[in-house]
């Protein structure tokens, strides 16, 4: 790489998955990047095989703000973003690199400079392509010891080994039902209870009232909660960087994932009608590399290495901008 980095723009949607992995590479290639905000129509609907290289399916205000001059790169996630990302390479004479996190589907993908696919999406493998495990995020070590120096005091009177409970909820297709949460909670409780510690819970906005307290009823151990809604700064830093393993619902791609950038146990709550196959293959291999195991009865104090695709991601990167500097 030389000294001075390329421009590079993150295309940023609606969807908080999307952006947690532009966010995640930017902060592993570590130099400054343009957060484009992306609003779409009802034309980003159609696949991209119609849309191709364009801007049909963005709002007014979002094209305007995607204007020369143009970067010298463009990091994307999701099928949506690919459009754009492709017109933003033809407008700049084929000189914008673009970096596709997830498969963008349709035609032109030999447009794409890189295209990352996580293991989970089981796509045959491309020419330009990375597989990953997991999905990238921005959780490094150094920022998991700043936010247990941050937070250990809060949580200091509790019992360990302080368990994670982070909980996800209802999806598009599926549904978080209370009778599935009150089972988490009775499980998350007894695991507590059994090894003599306590639970650091969290909440979503997806999590839903009766869910949520059908959760909470069943916690019979010493805990700190933060539920969605509540004031004050939200501690789920805190508690991933404060505790000896997590529980995570099964239902984010990214919760599990950020689950995984600790170094202790990691367990995956995944019951029948809430799990995709998509998200179950996932869960396969996270199990199979290690980084996590499904929720059981007794907690276990095991290890394994952080999980960060981001930083795999990162380093393609640097490569491929290092390899168009080289003379031929």
């Amino acid at each position: 790489m030389t000294a001075d980095p390329p421009v590079t723009w993150l295309l940023c949607d609606d969807r908080a998955g999307n952006r947690s992995q532009c966010n995640g590479v930017a902060a592993a290639l570590g130099w400054p990047c343009e957060v484009k905000e992306i609003r779409y129509t009802a034309l980003a609907k159609l696949p991209n095989a119609l849309l191709r290289a364009g801007l049909w399916g963005v709002e007014v205000e979002s094209k305007q703000a995607i204007n020369p001059p143009w970067p010298g790169l463009v990091i994307a996630a999701g099928r949506r973003t690919a459009p754009i990302a492709q017109w933003i390479k033809k407008q700049n004479f084929g000189n914008t690199r673009i970096v596709q996190i997830m498969h963008p589907g349709g035609s032109g993908i030999e447009a794409f400079d890189l295209v990352v696919v996580p293991e989970h999406d089981d796509h045959a493998p491309l020419r330009n392509g990375l597989s990953i495990t997991g999905a990238p995020h921005a959780i490094t070590g150094e920022r998991l010891a700043t936010e247990k120096t941050k937070w250990e005091k809060t949580f200091r009177h509790l019992p360990g080994p302080k368990i994670a409970l982070i909980v996800g909820g209802s999806t598009k297709n599926r549904t978080f039902t209370p009778a599935m949460a009150q089972e988490l909670g009775r499980k998350a409780s007894n695991m507590a209870s059994e090894a003599g510690g306590s639970l650091l819970i969290s909440t979503s906005r997806r999590t839903g009232e009766s869910a949520q307290q059908a959760l909470l009823g069943e916690i019979k151990v010493p805990s700190f909660n933060y539920n969605w809604g509540d004031g004050g700064e939200n501690p789920y830093f805190g508690f991933l960087s404060s505790a000896d393993g997590v529980i995570v619902t099964g239902d984010s791609m990214s919760m599990c994932s950020e689950a995984c950038a600790t170094t202790g146990p990691v367990y995956i709550y995944a019951p029948d009608g809430l799990i995709t196959r998509k998200h179950a293959r996932l869960h396969a291999s996270l199990y199979q590399h290690g980084y996590a195991r499904p929720l059981a009865d007794l907690f276990e104090d095991w290890q394994h290495a952080p999980l960060n695709p981001a930083n795999d991601i990162a380093a393609a990167i640097h490569n491929l901008l290092v390899s168009e500097q080289e003379p031929s």
